[in-house]
């Protein structure tokens, strides 16, 4: 949970409260834009920051203004990041999951996941160029207008909007919203879950869609076999090692809400050892994410599960 700011003025403990009252708010768009938490939390602070050195009377619209300012930052952000990837890279990235009780999302997360933000759709996020993504994420998801992105790109309003017409493309058409009933989420879940530990090859075949996908993030770990796999045969055949995560592996394996749709927390001795995000539509399972990642997984707060 966030710290409160506080000033050193009446004047200033005004101007953190108004902040205070836009974070929930400037973290949506933020993790939209990164895909991780941690760097969400920073780009908020560096916001604040920044406004701390700015003249804040002469702002007319505090929200639109952070809302720009978080935008340049997680722009800077990806920048950096496209730059540190420009040597081959063979792995898969899966975005930070916000994890959840199966009873419900905690309030503090409720922006996070508004619209439906699932693990698919961040991960065709992570496909964009930095700036189509800050240009999608904040007209398309934040009603931003392309007047304000354009100077964010060093573009015209034109060429910002095209920029996000571009990534517009690449979203579309992707299995980014899961099964609205997510009773039925879970019950898909539980029978792939039940297949899996039972070594039942046909019954998972006919839980998966024709054209299913699996990615696992392993971060800089060795890869242990899986990156990303395609189709029905192919993941039903590398989702049987999930009988091992059972009582023989010792692992133990949670229920949990992962960005809002039906998935798994696996932990050994209180240790997380992976989270799995599922995509579900129409009755099968379309996708699944899995963070592997010792060090991302470290960061998590998975106390909400307890």
């Amino acid at each position: 949970m966030d710290e409160p700011l506080a000033g050193t003025s009446p004047a200033d403990d005004f101007l953190a409260e108004r902040f205070e009252a836009h974070r929930p708010h400037l973290r949506a768009v933020a993790y939209r834009m990164l895909g991780s938490l941690t760097e969400a939390d920073d780009a908020v602070q560096e916001a604040w920051l920044r406004l701390g050195r700015t003249d804040s009377t002469r702002i007319e619209s505090l929200g639109a203004w952070l809302t720009t300012v978080v935008g340049r930052v997680c722009l800077d952000l990806l920048r950096t990041r496209a730059s540190r990837r420009e040597e081959p890279w063979d792995g898969v990235y899966v975005p930070d999951p916000v994890v959840s009780r199966e009873n419900g999302v905690d309030p503090e997360q409720e922006a996070l996941l508004a619209d439906s933000v699932g693990l698919a759709l961040l991960v065709v996020l992570e496909t964009l160029a930095p700036a189509e993504r800050l240009a999608f994420v904040l007209h398309d998801m934040f009603a931003v207008p392309f007047e304000d992105i354009a100077p964010l790109v060093g573009r015209t309003p034109t060429a910002a909007r095209q920029l996000a017409s571009r990534a517009r493309r690449r979203v579309r058409g992707t299995p980014t919203v899961p099964d609205a009933d997510l009773g039925r989420q879970r019950e898909v879940v539980d029978a792939f879950l039940a297949a899996s530990r039972g070594g039942d090859f046909d019954a998972l075949v006919a839980l998966l869609d024709p054209g299913v996908v699996m990615r696992a993030d392993h971060g800089s770990a060795p890869a242990r076999g899986l990156r990303e796999i395609h189709g029905a045969k192919a993941v039903a055949d590398q989702s049987l090692t999930f009988s091992r995560l059972g009582a023989g592996g010792g692992g133990v394996l949670r229920r949990a809400l992962v960005n809002g749709a039906a998935g798994l927390v696996v932990s050994r001795e209180g240790r997380p050892l992976s989270v799995l995000g599922f995509t579900v539509a129409a009755g099968r399972i379309v996708e699944i994410d899995i963070l592997a990642d010792p060090e991302r997984l470290a960061r998590l707060d998975l106390t909400v599960l307890d």
